[in-house]
């Protein structure tokens, strides 16, 4: 079994965020439904190795790959994965390591064998069907927040949404933290339509100006968003979209998150 895919500290945090079963119609015991860690076996399986369903070893994850596509199916549904991402986050702060009061943002293209929705002919790859992941990251490049577009909508378009896809992030008495102190981004979010509405926010904009030399020193501040999509993109099932349906890749793409907040809590002990 490949263990190390679902170690004991993933699925612990898992375990209590499952949605419950529903009951069984018939009165014959019939065959027993899949191990809930074996399923989630086969997603991260795919979710690293990048493979499709239909190739997942069931004699080594313990979980045929329809059943795993079913499973993330279901606990997409009901929410699973943002509330695992949550979980990882108060952890994160409790520990001291959430630093929020800088965040930076930024948005990646990847292609998408496969119609659906959020889709769109990608500028940057030949007018093929394309996606991009959207995402906000903290002072260290821990993930706050992601959100799935086509290919073809402006970065800026997803900078409000992103904001407002951040939870409540607790683990320490008093209010929960929700947003940054200070934004920094890339010349693809100047306007100032947008930095007025970041200041009624309190937040204070970081944006870097069109037709500006470089050296304005912002990108000392902007990588860890580069680096955390590095750390993305070595989950191969995100390097392209093969999913129709967006709502599982976004899915896919909430759970590497919160892998990588995971790792995060590791390294810190």
């Amino acid at each position: 079994m490949l263990d190390d895919l679902v170690p004991d500290d993933l699925w612990e945090r898992v375990a209590p965020l499952l949605p419950p079963r529903p009951p069984r119609r018939h009165r014959s015991p019939g065959r027993l439904p899949t191990d809930d860690r074996a399923a989630l076996r086969g997603i991260v399986y795919v979710l690293c190795k990048g493979v499709s369903w239909r190739d997942v070893p069931a004699e080594r994850t313990g979980c045929s790959g329809v059943t795993a596509w079913r499973r993330l199916r279901d606990w997409t549904e009901a929410g699973l994965w943002p509330r695992l991402h949550e979980v990882l986050l108060a952890e994160l702060r409790s520990a001291g390591l959430q630093e929020m009061d800088d965040a930076a943002i930024d948005g990646s293209h990847v292609r998408a064998l496969k119609r659906g929705a959020h889709t769109g002919p990608s500028p940057v790859d030949r007018g093929r069907p394309g996606s991009k992941h959207h995402l906000i990251v903290d002072r260290r490049g821990t993930p706050l927040a992601s959100t799935l577009t086509g290919g073809n909508r402006h970065d800026v378009t997803q900078l409000l949404p992103l904001l407002d896809a951040i939870p409540p992030i607790r683990g320490l008495r008093g209010r929960p933290r929700q947003r940054p102190r200070r934004l920094f981004a890339d010349r693809g979010y100047d306007y100032d339509k947008y930095r007025r509405i970041l200041r009624r926010r309190g937040i204070t904009p970081r944006i870097a100006r069109r037709g500006v030399a470089h050296g304005s020193g912002l990108g000392k501040a902007r990588w860890v968003v580069e680096r955390t999509f590095a750390w993305l993109h070595q989950f191969k099932r995100l390097r392209i979209r093969y999913e129709i349906r967006a709502d599982l890749h976004e899915g896919l793409l909430q759970l590497a998150c919160s892998i990588i907040c995971l790792r995060r809590l590791r390294t810190s002990f």
